[in-house]
């Protein structure tokens, strides 16, 4: 055995678990551990500019690529504390990151020490485990522990306090020794399975909902050839946009009340049967649940048995891991088609495919101020189909996934159930760092921007680049739309008379100048004929400087994005597609 700080053992842990990726600031409680980071060399580092950032970073990162582990390291008190955002948009979206905090020491945790704060306490509702570690020989086994959970059963964060003389402390430690703890899924049973499937084959119209647990398992690909093999059309969850692709005869579109498409939301209410797999029945994607429901029955499989029944119950509840009840789906299918059992869907995909060729959102507009509608039109055309989106909240984040497309799972990277504003650029970078090599396009309004534009200089000073598309209509948009409602436009207002730049035209925030100061390429573009060059632009100075590099969008300032209360009464408040030319790069054209 070897004598060792516990730091040291504990960043050994990391680079044995395969977590070498970590984001965050040094501070006096945390140098310990930074010291041990610096000795081992074994873990990257990106130094961020808030540590709430940091913590949008790695869970970017966690989301880049399966198998992924964020770490997020902060110093003691308001580091923490500023960590509980990223922390609860990762437990919302079932996404494994490890936070690090530095703690006061032991003995001085009751006398209100300096940055002293009870971050096990505050951090516990949003995470799978939160620990301060009060004894140095518990810190192997605390981070053992911490990979096992975040790992196993629906992934999720944990967060380790250090205090200071803990990390201090030495204990015998060998990490020849050391062994990651069995992670532990649920599986579906053969006779669980078959019941399923008995229920799928029995309806006409059945449909697959695709949730975010299918690209946690990694098998986008088994959802897919279950799908082929019953010729059975799917609904991606926002979650699990990129389970199957845009352009796939089976992907029937999205559903829900804001993030959804015309033909999505038709054919569930025309569906009698819908088999959920690791989805969460989101009331984003639901409404009201006895529209929802009505004329049809379900089947839920989900990572999570509590999962089961939370918003509905099903007419069959499944707790099973999503790769695993996929692979035994197909070979059940695979045993029925080779006995010729399997029914003949191909009307109902006819059906659904009609729709999609029929129900769509008009998207070219020519239009100075610019229609948002149009900027995503002309990412369609600039973007390719290895891009991977960013974004998470706003009319903007709910336009581009009515409009945008995503072919492949971990594409459309999207803080979906906590929303937090000011995710996108911190993400986008951590999205950078797992995908180096590829497309990465961030999408935001101007306040998602403006939250912690700051994280640009990360971009510029670790040569992070991406392309991030803010979409400015000097609006809080989505505030201002639902407060409609109440007859009124109330503090929702970004616009002022910029004295410094009057260019911007009673816009407020000169963003190409602030991207500019921190280190970053920026582009403003006023008018809809414009866009395509600035993209191509966007690239160029991408690829030469090797820096974030943001388009500003100039938006007309009051745009109502298609939403309702319920899926069979979305309100479309623009005008709608009547012809190939008014949707251009829809998947299926309009029939002139």
């Amino acid at each position: 055995m070897t004598k060792m700080r516990t730091v040291d053992a504990a960043v050994a842990i990391l680079v044995k678990e395969g977590a070498i990726e970590a984001f965050g600031l040094p501070g006096a409680a945390i140098n310990p551990f930074y010291s041990a980071m610096r000795k081992n060399g074994g873990v990257r580092h990106t130094l961020a500019r808030h540590v709430e950032g940091a913590s949008h970073m790695a869970d970017g990162y966690s989301r880049a690529k399966d198998g992924n582990i964020g770490i997020c390291i902060g110093t003691s008190g308001p580091a923490g504390t500023d960590m509980i955002t990223g922390l609860y948009a990762a437990w919302a979206d079932s996404i494994p990151m490890l936070c690090i905090t530095g703690q006061a020491p032991v003995a001085k945790l009751h006398k209100e020490d300096f940055q002293a704060v009870d971050i096990q306490t505050i951090a516990a509702p949003v995470t799978k485990m939160a620990m301060t570690i009060m004894e140095p020989g518990q810190v192997p086994g605390a981070f053992q522990k911490a990979f096992q959970l975040m790992r196993s059963g629906r992934p999720g964060p944990v967060l380790l306090d250090l205090p200071f003389d803990v990390q201090m402390a030495e204990i015998e430690f060998d990490i020849d020794a050391y062994e990651p703890i069995v992670v532990q899924k649920p599986t579906a049973s053969r006779k669980q399975l078959e019941k399923a499937l008995d229920m799928l084959t029995a309806a006409e119209r059945p449909l697959i909902v695709a949730g975010g647990g299918i690209i946690n398992a990694g098998a986008s690909a088994q959802l897919v050839e279950l799908a082929e093999l019953l010729n059975v059309p799917v609904i991606p969850t926002l979650m699990g946009w990129g389970t199957i692709p845009d352009d796939h005869v089976l992907m029937a579109g999205m559903v829900g009340l804001q993030t959804s498409h015309r033909y999505g939301n038709e054919t569930m209410l025309a569906s009698d049967f819908v088999i959920g797999i690791g989805n969460r029945w989101a009331n984003r994607h639901t409404g009201g649940l006895d529209t929802y429901t009505a004329g049809r029955k379900f089947v839920h499989i989900d990572i999570e048995p509590t999962q089961i029944g939370r918003v509905f119950s099903p007419d069959l509840g499944i707790a099973s891991d999503a790769g695993a009840a996929l692979d035994g789906l197909i070979e059940l299918a695979r045993e029925r088609q080779a006995a010729k059992s399997l029914p003949d869907y191909a009307g109902w995909v006819a059906e659904c495919t009609a729709r999609k060729g029929s129900l769509q959102r008009k998207t070219h507009f020519e239009n100075v101020p610019i229609k948002p509608q149009r900027v995503y039109e002309e990412m369609n055309k600039a973007f390719g189909k290895d891009t991977t989106y960013v974004s998470t909240i706003g009319l903007s984040q709910i336009a581009g996934a009515q409009l945008l497309h995503v072919f492949g799972p971990r594409q459309w990277i999207n803080a979906g159930q906590a929303g937090p504003l000011g995710w996108t650029a911190p993400a986008a970078l951590g999205v950078v760092r797992g995908k180096p090599d590829e497309t990465v396009v961030a999408l935001s309004g101007d306040y998602d921007f403006q939250f912690m534009i700051e994280e640009l200089a990360v971009g510029a000073q670790f040569n992070l680049p991406y392309i991030h598309v803010v979409v400015n209509n000097s609006y809080l948009g989505l505030i201002r739309q639902s407060q409609r409602g109440f007859e009124m436009e109330q503090n929702v207002s970004l616009a002022f008379e910029n004295i410094n730049s009057p260019e911007t035209n009673g816009y407020g925030v000169d963003h190409v100048k602030v991207a500019e100061g921190l280190g970053c390429k920026a582009i403003r573009v006023e008018n809809p004929s414009d866009l395509p060059a600035a993209f191509d632009k966007a690239k160029a100075l991408m690829g030469e400087f090797k820096v974030p590099v943001v388009v500003e969008v100039i938006l007309e300032k009051i745009t109502n994005i298609s939403m309702g209360v319920e899926i069979n009464a979305v309100n479309e408040f623009e005008e709608l597609a009547a012809r190939g030319a008014d949707a251009p790069t829809s998947i299926i054209a309009l029939l002139d």
